[in-house]
């Protein structure tokens, strides 16, 4: 077989992998352009909505220390760099929360800011998942469509109340365990497990919020079977940013061009990644989708497959009309 023949065959069995198709697509539907509008979104919404989140949680546990700094903790580990470490890297101080935020003026125009942002975000979401499904937008009325998205804001944010929580407990419940079998919690072992309990929890928050923004956000009805698939991909691929997020944004604070600026570019380009394992999740489904041919929405395939037959009908030749008995015996011919 000469070297050409190998590489056309080699070429055509790395088309047929799924990895490579899933790609294809991703890109050929305008994937990262997507992925790019969600994460400048998303930048703006995370700021808006911890605004608010210091508000109340200022006044709910600014008395309790150790909730406090389990809470910051979380934080932390889901978006890292966002709290100040310390080395002082990090785009928020943790001393602001510590002395507490009154729900004032600002609060109030950043809880506005947080409803348009996050709603946008929301919306821009749906539309994303829903193009890499080969869907058109939702035929949903605007202002229920609205209330949805508000319900799933809420929604989303009661599920991080949850994940926090658990994170605390699993984190007293590992320093309990280690404490009885003799272990100090800050030795390796006691970090690792802490961090593993940590993944865990946030594993879970992810794949539940996905579940959430592919099923009832987008409304794409995917076999539950295809959905488990797409969610715990993009649960352990979020899981994976948590831990490479410091490296990001180490990087970009090593840039000299961004200066002080390099906190809010770490967080965009984290954004960016985060955003881009959702969509690429989403395209691994819809590839699933294809390759069972399986129907997601009846009315668009209906509706698509009459378009299809009117462009046949429109551009096949037409037989020329039969001429009547007078027309074949005076008629030309």
């Amino acid at each position: 077989m000469r070297l050409t023949d190998r590489i056309a065959a080699a070429n055509a069995w790395a088309q047929r992998q799924k990895a490579v198709r899933v790609f294809v697509r991703y890109g050929r539907d305008r994937g990262p352009i997507l992925a790019s509008g969600l994460a400048y979104q998303a930048l703006f919404a995370v700021f808006a909505g911890l605004w608010v989140a210091f508000s109340v949680a200022g006044v709910v546990v600014s008395g309790d220390t150790l909730l406090r700094q389990t809470l910051l903790d979380f934080l932390a580990g889901v978006v890292p760099g966002l709290i100040k470490d310390g080395s002082r890297n990090g785009a928020i101080d943790p001393e602001v929360f510590s002395a507490g935020v009154e729900f004032g003026v600002s609060g109030l125009v950043a809880f506005v800011g947080l409803l348009f942002t996050a709603l946008g975000w929301l919306a821009s979401a749906r539309d994303s998942v829903r193009t890499l499904f080969d869907l058109p937008p939702a035929s949903t009325n605007v202002v229920l469509q609205k209330l949805i998205d508000l319900a799933l804001g809420v929604a989303f944010g009661v599920l991080l109340l949850i994940a926090a929580g658990l994170s605390f407990a699993g984190t007293t419940a590992t320093e309990g365990v280690l404490g009885w079998l003799g272990i100090d919690a800050r030795s390796v072992i006691g970090l690792v497990l802490s961090r593993t309990v940590t993944l865990v929890v946030a594993v879970l928050v992810y794949a539940t919020a996905l579940a959430g923004l592919y099923r009832l956000l987008a409304g794409v009805k995917v076999p539950a079977r295809i959905l488990r698939h797409g969610v715990m991909l993009g649960a352990i691929g979020l899981a994976a940013l948590t831990v490479a997020g410091g490296l990001l944004l180490g990087g970009a604070r090593s840039n000299p061009l961004i200066g002080s600026f390099a906190v809010v570019a770490g967080l965009l380009i984290y954004y960016n990644f985060v955003s881009q394992v959702i969509l690429i999740a989403a395209t691994w489904m819809a590839v699933d989708v294809d390759d069972e041919g399986i129907v997601i929405d009846r009315k668009v395939f209906e509706a698509r497959l009459e378009q299809a037959r009117a462009l046949v009908a429109a551009h096949t030749p037409q037989p020329p009309p039969k001429r009547g008995f007078w027309q074949r015996l005076f008629g030309r011919r």
